[in-house]
C-alpha cells in the first residue's frame, strides 16, 4: 500500500512535502516524493490523505491504562493527597473493572495516535488489552510491599504471573517488572528486581517524582510516612517507621543495586540535582518524562535540557489517565514544550522537532526498541499515523511538524496503523466491542461516585 499525504515527517529527517510512504507486509519499504514513488510503483494500491502529515505513531513511555475509568475523579489535589484518594478508589474495582478499564485505555490510545504503550500493572489488565486491541506494549508487572515478611512472597508471584505473561506475549508485546513507588517499597524488593532483570528484562522505575517523596526519602517527613499511610488507608502492617537516609531518591535506590541491571526506565526524575543527574547518565539510565501530570500533580518540573546535555536518552509518558483525565500525547507534548520554556533560558530552549521527537524516536530508543519503531524509515515496523492538517488553525503551514505539535489534536488522527494494520480509520477497525465498553464504564463511574 502507498500512503499519500501533502506532508511525510519522518522524524529522523527533514519533512517531505508531497509525501509518501510505501508499506508491505507490515513493514516500511520506502520513503519519497509521492511522484517519485508513484512511477516506480504504479500498480500499488494508494492511500491519499490530502492536506494532512504521515508521521510515525506515538510511543507513549509510561501509562498506566488501567485507571482509565477513573479519570476526572479526583480534581485540584496535589499528589499526595491524589495518591491516597485513588487508593481507596482501587479497592472498589473487581477484576472485570480493571480489565475494562484498561481496554478503555487502549482503546484511546489508538484514537489518539499513540502506537506502541510501556505500561505498569500489577492485575496483568493491561498485558490482556493491549492484546485485544492491537498496541505494541511493553508490559512492567508492578511488585511492592513495606513489609519485610512478606518481600520473599511477593517477588515470587510477580516472577511466576512474569512466566505466565511471557507465555502468552506475543511479538508486539515485551514483558518487564517494575518496583512499586519507593515509599511503599522494601529496599530488598529493590534488590531482588535487580538480580531478576540482570539478564536484560525491562525494568521501569517511579523515581524523584515529587517533593513528598523526596521529604519521605531524605527526612522520613512527608503525607508517605509509615504511619500515616497506615492510617490513612488501613495496612496494618508490623512495620517499624521509615528511617530517614539523608540523601536524595536516586542516591537511596543506587545502594540497592536496581541500577547495575542493564535496562532501566527511570519515570518522572523531577526532584534531582546536578549529582543525581550524573548518577543517571553513569549507569545509563533512560528517563520517561510525564509533563502534564507532573505539574497537574504539583510535583515539578523534569530538568529535561540537563538531562540531554548529560547525554540521558528521554522519552515521553502520558502517565495515569486518573491524574490528567486524558491518553492525548499532543497535550503531553505541548505542555511539556511550554514548560521547558519557561522554566528555562534563551541557552537551553526547546524547539518543536526536538519534543516531536522525543515523543517518538526518544520513547522508543528509551524502551529499546527504536530499531523497530519511532521513525519513519525503510526495514522499520509500519506504526504510522496520520494527521489532518487542514483546519483553518493549521493551515497553511510551512513547517508541519510545528503544525502538528501547536495546533493538532486527537480528533484530528484520521488513521492509525499498526504494524501494517490499519486499527483507527475514523472509527475502531477491530473486533473489540467498544459500545459495550463504554457502557461498563459508565456502571464503574457509578460505584465510583458511591
Amino acid at each position: 500500500m502507498l500512503l499519500v499525504a501533502r506532508y511525510v515527517i519522518p522524524v529522523s529527517a527533514p519533512h517531505i512535502k508531497n509525501g509518501a510512504v510505501l508499506v508491505r507486509d507490515g513493514t516500511i519499504v520506502e520513503v519519497g516524493s509521492a511522484s517519485r514513488l508513484k512511477t516506480l510503483h504504479p500498480d500499488e494500491p494508494t492511500r491519499d490523505f490530502g492536506l494532512a502529515a504521515l508521521m510515525p505513531g506515538f510511543v507513549d513511555a509510561h501509562t498506566h491504562l488501567e485507571y482509565s475509568a477513573m479519570r476526572g475523579l479526583i480534581n485540584d489535589a496535589p499528589y499526595a493527597a491524589w495518591k491516597l484518594h485513588i487508593a481507596d478508589k482501587e479497592r472498589l474495582f473487581n477484576a472485570d473493572d480493571w480489565d475494562d478499564s484498561a481496554l478503555l485505555g487502549a482503546l484511546e490510545a489508538v484514537r489518539s495516535g499513540i502506537t506502541t504503550v510501556a505500561d505498569i500493572t500489577e492485575t496483568g489488565a493491561s498485558l490482556r488489552a493491549v492484546q485485544q486491541v492491537g498496541l505494541r506494549s511493553v508490559i512492567y508487572r508492578e511488585v511492592g510491599t513495606m513489609d519485610r515478611k512478606e518481600v520473599d512472597s511477593a517477588l515470587e508471584q510477580a516472577f511466576s504471573d512474569i512466566a505466565e505473561w511471557k507465555s502468552r506475549a506475543t511479538a508486539m508485546q515485551q514483558i518487564g517488572i517494575a518496583p512499586s513507588a519507593l515509599f511503599t517499597c522494601h529496599p530488598l524488593i529493590f534488590e531482588g528486581v535487580a538480580h531478576y532483570a540482570m539478564d536484560g528484562t525491562p525494568v521501569a522505575l517511579h523515581l524523584a517524582g515529587s517533593r513528598e517523596e523526596y521529604e519521605f526519602i531524605r527526612y522520613g517527613s512527608s503525607p508517605f510516612s509509615v504511619h500515616s499511610v497506615e492510617q490513612e488507608r488501613g495496612y496494618g502492617i508490623d512495620v517499624p517507621p521509615w528511617l530517614a537516609t539523608g540523601t536524595s531518591p536516586v542516591k537511596y535506590i543506587l545502594n540497592w543495586g536496581v541500577f547495575e541491571a542493564p535496562n532501566i526506565l527511570a519515570i518522572h526524575c523531577v526532584q534531582v540535582d546536578d549529582d543525581d543527574i550524573e548518577k543517571l547518565a553513569d549507569n545509563d539510565i533512560r528517563i520517561a518524562l510525564c509533563p502534564r501530570c507532573n505539574a497537574q500533580l504539583a510535583m515539578g518540573v523534569a530538568p529535561l535540557t540537563k538531562f540531554q546535555k548529560a547525554g540521558i536518552t528521554v522519552g515521553l509518558g502520558t502517565d495515569s489517565p486518573a491524574a490528567t483525565d486524558s491518553t492525548d500525547p499532543f497535550a503531553e507534548m505541548l505542555t511539556g514544550l511550554l514548560l521547558q520554556r519557561a522554566t528555562g533560558n534563551r541557552q537551553s530552549f526547546i524547539k518543536a522537532s526536538e519534543m516531536l521527537e522525543i515523543a517518538t524516536l526518544g520513547s522508543a530508543r528509551a524502551l529499546g526498541i527504536d530499531d523497530r519503531v519511532g521513525s519513519l524509515e525503510a526495514g522499520k515496523e509500519a506504526d504510522i499515523i496520520a494527521v489532518d492538517l487542514s483546519n483553518s488553525n493549521q493551515a497553511p503551514t510551512h513547517d508541519p511538524g510545528q503544525a502538528v505539535l501547536f495546533t493538532a489534536n486527537p480528533d484530528n488522527i484520521m488513521m492509525t496503523m499498526i504494524a501494517g494494520d490499519i486499527l483507527y480509520d475514523g472509527h475502531h477497525q477491530h473486533k473489540v466491542d467498544v459500545e459495550r465498553v463504554f457502557n461498563r464504564v459508565e456502571e464503574m463511574r457509578i460505584k465510583l461516585r458511591m
